[in-house]
């Protein structure tokens, strides 16, 4: 059975972005063999139309927060979006592996260390914390990265 990965982003909510950016985060985690969990496209069949869309989109994607084996997060922007932000961290309290994507050149720290908010580090190893942070999307596909190491363990 394959790894299930949700993929937060803020890219849904472009028709745009949509079409140019998400397909080749999906297609570049697809090709690892994952299965790719895409909230956008996951909530198509949520008719907005109704009372209370909102609240069932929120718990459809808690609930694949939840049920997916490990949580890619894009968190450009200053600050990142807080959607993401809430999915990550729930996705921390879960104990998932969380695997972070920045290509923003932009700076949003607390800390000289850590090129994000500190607290974004804490379900992250103290030593080695760079190999779960991805700033190109094709060191996705990078085998001494920590998603390669968890998708395909050493036994």
């Amino acid at each position: 059975m394959r790894r299930t990965i949700y993929l937060a982003s803020p890219y849904g909510f472009s028709e745009q972005w949509k079409r140019l950016l998400l397909p080749e985060f999906i297609d570049a985690l697809t090709a690892l063999g994952l299965e790719v969990w895409e909230p956008f496209t996951r909530n198509g069949q949520i008719d907005f139309a109704e009372p209370g869309w909102a609240y069932r989109v929120a718990q459809k994607d808690l609930q694949d927060v939840r049920d997916a084996d490990a949580l890619f997060a894009i968190v450009n922007g200053t600050p990142p979006d807080e959607g993401v932000m809430v999915e990550l961290g729930a996705a921390m309290a879960l104990g998932k592996p969380i695997f972070l994507f920045r290509d923003d050149f932009r700076r949003c720290t607390d800390s000289e260390e850590f090129p994000l908010n500190l607290m974004l580090f804490a379900g992250l190893p103290e030593i080695g914390w760079q190999d779960f942070v991805y700033e190109n999307i094709t060191d996705i596909a990078r085998p001494d990265k920590a998603l390669m190491r968890w998708v395909h363990p050493i036994a």
